[in-house]
């Protein structure tokens, strides 16, 4: 689990209760750079980065997702995964990262389907 950036590791099962405003992932929500290896994981590792990275990171993050974004809606021919970029976008830049992560999976799983359906044919 990471918070505010720090990672945390639980040794025993734990129920944990978050009582402030934090910024969250755990388990499989967490992508590690080297699984950023598809267009569409790069955007989420760069949203991943905006919302967890430290402070110095996020707008880093956020910059990088902008255009990996940009370059995936350029490339794509599905009218519903660049809405679903735009959303994620825009949801990012509202200080919402959580919600843009969740449809940047969207787009993990779109990808995954085109890529499975081209190494097929």
């Amino acid at each position: 689990m990471i918070v505010n950036g720090a990672p945390i590791r639980f040794r025993t099962k734990s129920r944990i209760e978050l009582t402030a405003h934090a910024r969250f992932l755990f388990g499989k929500q967490i992508m590690a750079p080297d699984e950023a290896d598809t267009p569409a994981r790069r955007i989420y590792f760069a949203l991943q980065s905006a919302y967890i990275g430290a402070e110095a990171e996020r707008g880093a993050g956020l910059e990088a997702a902008r255009q990996l974004i940009a370059d995936f809606k350029t490339a794509t021919t599905s009218p519903l995964a660049r809405e679903i970029l735009d959303r994620a976008l825009h949801a990012a830049e509202a200080d919402d990262c959580y919600h843009a992560l969740k449809l940047t999976r969207r787009i993990i799983r779109h990808e995954d389907a085109v890529l499975q359906a081209e190494h097929a044919a």
